[in-house]
């Protein structure tokens, strides 16, 4: 099988060479001319087999969006354009549609793994028609790990359901990200505590909070054990907003995804007006000391 790939940063770039290991030709586009194979989205479409499969894997929103306008523009009927980024479930079907007037075919998928895919595998979550997300298997199989297809693979639903699965996992990975900080500081505030990066590796092993972002973490540590080179300033990428507000809007109570992504904008303030307002209102009703600003 022969595709074409659109945007080669951090996990594009990976993800050709992992389909190519897989045995998956590819032609990639970047703007960055030092790691396209093509001048330009004309010469990729021009060098692919019909019917085309091309993977759009570039920042979500205004930046998908002209791709998919551009890929409507130019590819025929029965093409197939496959979104990979972290685009909202919801410009899923707007995008499915601009490009099923021209008889082109959409997926969008949900891609888990990061910078270490390449070695690993991505886990992959796929939305739209069965027979469009058959036609790429071969596609999905060399980006997954070795073993058991469902074990990293799913196909969700129709268009949007593999980004919406995406987002939710995102969501919780905010959560998990922030159990460990938290019990990070709380362990660093304990002055019995005299091994912090200790306690965390010896919970890979055995123990129910075992986990590759725990995995991670040790790693962190190992690097730079105070983490003094990092600042704790957060940010957030979006899917974090996004999970909240369909958690809002289908009334699931999701107050864990929620207090860590309030924890990121916490991260952000040198100082915080809301806190002065607690601190002032404890001294006028209880004459509670304040502590005056530096």
């Amino acid at each position: 099988m022969h595709i074409g790939l659109i945007g080669l940063g951090k996990m594009g770039f990976n993800m050709r060479e992992r389909m190519r290991n897989g045995g998956i030709e590819v032609t990639g586009y970047d703007r960055n001319p030092d790691v396209s194979d093509v001048a330009s989205v004309g010469d990729l479409i021009a060098a692919l087999p019909s019917p085309r499969i091309i993977w759009v894997m570039v920042p979500a929103g205004n930046i998908t969006d002209a791709v998919v306008t551009e890929l409507s523009e130019k590819l025929d009927a029965g093409d197939m354009v496959i979104d990979g980024g972290n685009s909202r479930f919801t410009e899923d079907q707007k995008h499915a549609e601009l490009l099923a007037a021209k008889g082109i075919r959409f997926a969008d998928c949900g891609v888990s793994g990061g910078v270490w895919g390449l070695q690993n595998g991505y886990g992959l979550m796929a939305g739209g028609a069965a027979e469009d997300i058959e036609l790429a298997m071969p596609v999905f199989d060399a980006l997954r790990p070795e073993g058991e297809r469902a074990d990293s693979f799913v196909h969700v639903g129709g268009v949007g359901a593999g980004h919406y699965a995406k987002m939710v996992h995102n969501g919780i990975e905010y959560g998990l990200m922030q159990a460990y900080a938290e019990g990070y500081e709380l362990l660093a505030a304990k002055d019995i505590i005299t091994d912090l990066p200790g306690t965390f590796r010896a919970w890979q092993k055995g123990t129910v909070v075992r986990s590759w972002l725990l995995d991670l973490m040790v790693k962190a540590l190992d690097e730079d054990p105070g983490l003094a080179s990092i600042d704790d300033y957060v940010e957030d990428s979006g899917e974090g907003r996004w999970t909240v507000e369909e958690a809002i809007a289908n009334a699931v109570p999701a107050p864990a995804i929620t207090a860590a992504l309030f924890a990121r904008f916490a991260s952000r303030e040198e100082t915080s007006p809301a806190m002065k307002i607690v601190s002032a209102l404890r001294h006028q009703f209880g004459g509670h000391a304040t502590r005056p600003s530096s």
